[in-house]
């Protein structure tokens, strides 16, 4: 991947670029770290014309290491004010590294509104006027893309939230067959792409480069070795059968389940949509319905889903734990049917779920909604996607929703809504919340997986277990892989090392490959405290400090020095 592709969105203009040696190594989240630090000014207008969207892909995209077909996306948040990066599965990330693109960094913002669709291809990449896409919802794009460039190309584009420049908008990715819609959904980055008139990005790869490989056969010997690894492992095992869904019943038991405006911890109807009540439902049901199907091409984990209708008709695919919760049990809404509508509708108009489910959430809080009211929901996000006033309200997320409606009980870090964790059962969490560059993201280091070996509900070791977190999910956000295949590379870390050398030659420790994690981390937090938003200053919401959350009736009192020791050598060791 030799190719770095700039479009001026103003002038229309297109440059490509070499990756200097520097930037050789760095991919993904790692890659727009440097170059948000280094191009653009932290304290810019995030829609403004000096912010970047920078599209970038991990170190092994244009491998066949499972799940590396993820795709970074990044720039200065217009939801948190500092630097975000969120990656999506789909099949473009794919197609763009067989055309040996590394990244393509969007800049500058045109003179009027456009609507426009970024054309890739092996010869060229070009800007061409699309006004016929105005207003379109996400599926009707794809379908509208599709007719006119093909069936077999990687697809990308906005819903008329992003267009709208809505702060809870996000970019959409699908695949081949139009079924799976994926989402970088966090921290507004749909807007960013509406500010730059881009509504779509078509990657047609019918004039493939071939990559080159330092050593082919190490690199197929380790890419087995971590397949290998990933169907023995337990986890891997059950996010196949239920996908993300397989923690919601130990969610609830726990009492972090949020619900109803994170007044509670647990959920009367839990019970009802854990994942193998889920699993069930969509075998009994047939039709287009599937369980353990990928989200990108040669997933081994493969932990995406189709959720079917009575009448075996897709409702929505895939539906995750996050999204069901924040748009279920956090409304008061129980129904799975109804939950997977609102994900549809979220989807179709090109908001975050989870952004959207604690904004609606808040209006039910503040009485603009009855908790538990579907209907009423659903027409709110019918809304957003309408640009009424109370649609760019929600659109534009919980903390400007608690806003409008002088409501202080948000969950938000950053001024991002927190996932489905709360942080008072789950204080591990609460401290990534903070401390993260990326504001209330799970992703960014969740300590879900400590349930079971420190005390969710206690002090000790979250601030530790919380930096380990953070470092190994900004490596695997470089890498360009998902998440879940971190069981690999915790069992044996001789296979990072093996990667490395197979791809690119790099003679690497795990302690060198580790610390490129630490140092995505510690580019990012320079970016966000030239902007202003580092942990010192945008802290835990108060409510969660004062508010016992039942069950268990505690609150988050982590103390803010303990937190901001996060950064200081003594949390440090070589976990991952």
């Amino acid at each position: 991947m030799q190719k770095i592709v700039r479009v001026n969105t103003r002038t229309a203009e297109v440059e490509y670029d070499s990756p200097t040696e520097e930037q050789l190594k760095y991919g993904g989240r790692h890659f727009i770290a440097k170059i948000l630090l280094n191009e653009v000014p932290p304290t810019c207008e995030a829609l403004g014309r000096h912010n970047k969207l920078i599209i970038s892909l991990g170190l092994f995209a244009d491998t066949n290491l499972s799940t590396a077909g993820q795709l970074s996306f990044g720039g200065k948040s217009p939801l948190t004010g500092g630097i975000k990066e969120s990656n999506t599965g789909g099949f473009a990330g794919k197609r763009l590294a067989k055309l040996g693109i590394k990244a393509i960094i969007l800049e500058d913002i045109p003179d009027e509104e456009l609507t426009r669709v970024l054309h890739v291809t092996g010869d060229e990449v070009k800007l061409i006027d699309a006004p016929y896409l105005k207003g379109m919802l996400v599926d009707e794009t794809f379908n509208e893309l599709r007719q006119r460039f093909g069936q077999k190309i990687g697809l990308i584009c906005i819903g008329p939230a992003g267009e709208m420049k809505m702060h809870s908008a996000g970019i959409a990715s699908v695949d081949d067959n139009g079924t799976q819609v994926r989402y970088a959904a966090r921290g507004g980055l749909g807007a960013l792409m509406g500010s730059k008139g881009i509504k779509a990005i078509v990657v047609d790869d019918s004039k493939p480069t071939k990559p080159q490989y330092y050593d082919e056969e190490l690199l197929k010997e380790t890419i087995k070795g971590v397949t290998e690894a990933l169907l023995a492992d337990p986890k891997s095992s059950n996010r196949r059968k239920y996908g993300t869904l397989d923690i919601l019943e130990l969610a609830n038991q726990v009492g972090l389940l949020p619900t109803r405006n994170f007044s509670i911890g647990q959920f009367e109807k839990a019970s009802e949509m854990t994942g193998p009540q889920f699993a069930a439902l969509v075998e009994e049901r047939g039709g287009c319905g599937k369980s353990g199907t990928p989200c990108v091409p040669g997933c081994t984990i493969m932990c995406s889903n189709v959720m079917p209708d009575k009448n075996g008709k897709k409702i929505v695919a895939s539906i995750q734990y996050e999204s069901l919760v924040l748009l279920g049990p956090n409304c008061d809404i129980g129904n799975l049917d109804d939950i997977g509508e609102l994900n549809h509708l979220c989807n179709q108009v090109g908001v975050d779920t989870i952004e959207c489910g604690a904004a609606i959430a808040v209006a039910m809080d503040s009485g603009v909604i009855k908790f538990g009211d579907t209907e009423a929901a659903k027409d709110i996000v019918r809304q957003i996607g309408k640009g009424t006033y109370l649609g760019r309200i929600i659109g534009n997320g919980a903390a400007f929703t608690g806003q409008a409606f002088g409501n202080r009980r948000v969950p938000a870090a950053k001024g991002q809504a927190m996932p489905a964790y709360d942080p008072r059962a789950l204080k591990g969490n609460g401290v990534t919340y903070v401390t993260s560059p990326m504001g209330a993201d799970h992703t960014a280091g969740n300590a879900f997986e400590t349930l079971k070996t420190n005390n969710p509900l206690g002090i000790e070791n979250q601030v530790n277990n919380s930096y380990n977190l953070q470092v190994r999910a900004a490596l695997l956000d470089s890498m360009g892989v998902c998440l879940f295949i971190r069981p690999a590379f915790v069992k044996n870390h001789a296979l990072l090392s093996a990667l490395y050398k197979a791809r690119y030659g790099w003679d690497l420790t795990f302690g060198e490959i580790r610390n490129m994690g630490a140092d995505v981390l510690e580019t990012e937090r320079k970016f966000n405290e030239l902007a202003g938003v580092s942990e010192k200053y945008k802290r835990i919401p108060e409510f969660m400090t004062e508010e016992p959350l039942p069950p268990n009736n505690t609150v988050f009192d982590i103390p803010q020095e303990e937190l901001e020791r996060i950064w200081s050598v003594e949390v440090r060791t070589d976990a991952f």
